[in-house]
């Protein structure tokens, strides 16, 4: 793996192979798969958080003309238990939050669908619901590890004893808000059952992925279910697992035997049923000598999970490895609630957890009397402060000045609330970025001589927006020593070989390390007799470098923030990032993915925020009237930029992933020049305009 494959066709900037159908029309999402005379099926949500349905009055529902029938836990279809609670819906009367599906209605037409279901009435035994994050608590655990399976706490030294010594220190507490994915195209599914099994065309991060989470819940061997996604719009990690809503489908499917039946979530229902991010609660503790070089880190995590199914968002783990110290501890701590299953959702674990580290280095510095990037760079770190492994590459300080070069860094005003123009306090702010290298060991891809001497590539990934459909085929292409006219790619699709879910940013590392892997055993198999209709499948092993290096991507984020004086309106003016993320193979795509990684993170620091109502237990801004997201008006200019990095031990493309590490540090670059703007120090996102005015 440490030969590199050499470029042509990768690092050109060519158009996405599926821009065209994707704009014209031709490519069809999961809902607009053409199926014959297709079912309805609309959910009924429970209306309590905790408790049970005594009765469900469906007698006007099924009445409605059109209405084929109504599911509930009375007479749905059996499932398997003891999998995934998440997935074994109307097995039971027991309601474990509000916004559970206790129900659906199958019908002629989806408007239909949604009439009855606002028909359907449930009489509750209301039970007592607790949905309070706190770090006070008294049950607060300690989970058996945090996502997906690292060490809940670490440390080493003494933490306490060198905040105590130490000449400079910060201790404060930093909060992050609970976040919903709203990807543009709504979790879909069409499911139809026949001779042969289940296939479901759903929209999903992973096909294998989801037909492994669903064949035993369903009680079928996963050989019998065929899932498909050819086109997926956006998913962020809330399609990366199944949700309820699949097997809602498949079991409305199963009622309605030889006939498809359609299932998409409304923009409200995805708010309870497709994940959400966790708050954060994350108490920091940061330590310097008088040169301003860190002699201790601690960031201790509390966050919430449902009482149904635990998932422990990684938090605290960003500070196991940005910065040396001598002395660091990192714990995580869960609260069971009476509330959805959290879930992925873009970067989690780094995302907020450089929030609250990365907004402590800044009040670090200013107590130190250092420049933040300076500070940063003194604490760059010889080699992995969690493992003791060297970095297979990182070049974080290459990053941070570079993007100082080219923000203009050097103008800026040392302190704080120093400059105003036309009733606006204006300030800058940084924060580094950093995002692991995963790879999945087990990924397979074919490759196979067309009649017409093109090739054909076949793996079960899932281009969720991101531009695989076009980098898969530059990797082939050079891969196979032919020009990407010549690479035509199949996707999405369990009938295809194994591939691994499109997330963690490992999709071009997992995807394209088989392809080249198959294209190599393809050239050395058949050399120049390869013959139509020739093929060859490759499986790729574990990266023999994996245990000799720590591998990661880093950036730096730069913001300019305006505040109005008079009303505490918020504006940035500019974004920029930088970032050190081995070999871009497209430009264009990957430009696009840095940048919108930071336009989320700009998001999360102005507006995201779920408004949860204690009292009943509910998100109350559910849509994208009140979920508000960052748009055009928050933001005049954003700017992506890498630096080129040669690491031949991440994969035979010498490449990391891009599509996370842009939200990673956006949001505390944008705290940290709000602060320089106004001199209030924002702790708890979002920086909203309140926070001003005193």
């Amino acid at each position: 793996m440490t030969e590199l494959l050499r470029p042509r066709s990768m690092g050109q900037a060519r158009e996405r192979v599926d821009g065209a159908a994707k704009v014209t029309g031709r490519a069809r999402y999961a809902f607009e798969q053409p199926v014959e005379r297709p079912a309805y099926v609309h959910p009924v949500q429970a209306t309590i958080a905790r408790g049970r349905v005594r009765t469900m009055h469906t007698g006007d529902a099924a009445a409605l003309d059109g209405v084929l029938t109504v599911l509930t836990p009375d007479n749905a279809p059996l499932l398997a238990t003891g999998h995934d609670p998440e997935l074994e819906i109307l097995q039971s009367p027991e309601v474990a939050f509000r916004g559970q599906l206790i129900g659906a209605v199958i019908a002629e037409t989806p408007e239909t669908a949604r009439q009855a279901a606002g028909l359907v009435r449930a009489d509750y035994e209301r039970q007592p619901h607790d949905v309070t994050l706190s770090p006070e608590r008294d049950d607060l655990y300690r989970p058996d590890v945090v996502n997906p399976s690292l060490p809940t706490d670490t440390g080493q030294g003494d933490v306490d004893a060198a905040l105590r010594a130490a000449e400079h220190t910060v201790a404060a507490t930093y909060t992050t808000a609970m976040y919903h994915n709203n990807p543009m195209e709504p979790h879909a599914t069409v499911a139809l059952w026949d001779e042969g099994g289940l296939t479901l065309h759903d929209s999903t991060q992973g096909v294998h992925a989801m037909r492994e989470a669903v064949a035993p819940v369903l009680g079928l061997d996963k050989e019998r279910i065929r899932v498909i996604a050819r086109y997926v719009g956006g998913g962020f990690g809330s399609k990366g697992t199944a949700h309820a809503h699949i097997v809602l489908a498949a079991l409305a499917a199963k009622r309605m035997p030889g006939r498809p039946v359609k299932l998409a979530l409304t923009r409200q229902q995805m708010f309870s049923l497709a994940g959400y991010r966790t708050p954060t609660i994350q108490r920091v503790r940061l330590a310097a000598d008088a040169a301003g070089r860190l002699t201790a880190i601690g960031n201790d995590v509390v966050e919430q999970t449902s009482r149904i199914k635990e998932f422990a968002e990684q938090t605290g783990v960003p500070a196991r490895t940005t910065y040396a110290a001598p002395n660091r501890r990192t714990t995580h701590r869960l609260a069971a609630l009476d509330v959805p299953v959290p879930s992925w959702m873009r970067a989690p674990g780094e995302c907020p957890g450089m929030f609250g580290p990365e907004v402590a280095m800044d009040e670090l510095a200013e107590d130190c009397g250092l420049d933040p990037v300076e500070l940063r760079v003194r604490n760059e770190p010889e080699t992995d402060p969690d493992t003791g492994l060297p970095f297979s590459s990182r070049d974080l300080v290459g990053c941070l000045h570079e993007g100082a070069r080219r923000f203009g860094w050097q103008r800026r005003e040392r302190a704080p609330r120093s400059r105003i123009e036309d009733g606006w306090w204006t300030g800058t702010g940084v924060a580094s970025s950093t995002y692991p290298v995963h790879s999945a060991p087990g990924t397979s891809a074919t490759v196979r001589l067309g009649r017409d001497g093109s090739f054909e590539v076949l793996i079960g990934a899932v281009d969720i927006g991101t531009g695989a459909w076009t980098i898969l085929t530059q990797i082939a292409a050079d891969a196979l020593g032919v020009p990407a006219e010549d690479v035509h790619l199949h996707l999405g699709d369990t009938d295809l070989p194994q591939a691994p879910v499109a997330g963690g940013s490992s999709g071009t590392t997992n995807w394209g390390t088989a392809i080249v892997e198959a294209a190599r055993s393809f050239r050395e198999k058949y050399g120049a007799d390869a013959g139509p209709g020739d093929e060859l499948i490759a499986t790729v092993p574990a990266n023999p470098h994996s245990d000799r290096f720590a591998m990661r991507a880093f950036g730096a984020q730069f913001a300019e923030v305006r505040v109005h004086a008079a009303t505490g309106e918020v504006r940035v003016p500019r974004l920029l990032g930088v970032f050190a993320a081995g070999r871009i193979v497209n430009p264009r795509t990957a430009r696009s993915q840095f940048i919108g990684g930071m336009t989320m993170g700009l998001s999360m620091a102005l507006h995201e925020d779920s408004v949860f109502d204690e009292r009943f237990g509910f998100v109350v801004n559910h849509d994208l009237a009140e979920y508000h997201i960052a748009a055009c008006a928050d933001v005049e200019s954003i700017e992506a930029q890498w630096l080129d990095e040669h690491d031949p031990y991440v994969n035979p493309m010498g490449t990391k992933g891009i599509g996370e590490i842009g939200i990673v540090g956006t949001a505390a670059a944008i705290a940290n020049a709000a602060y320089h703007a106004t001199g209030v120090r924002i702790r708890d996102l979002p920086v909203t305009a309140d926070k001003f005015l005193d």
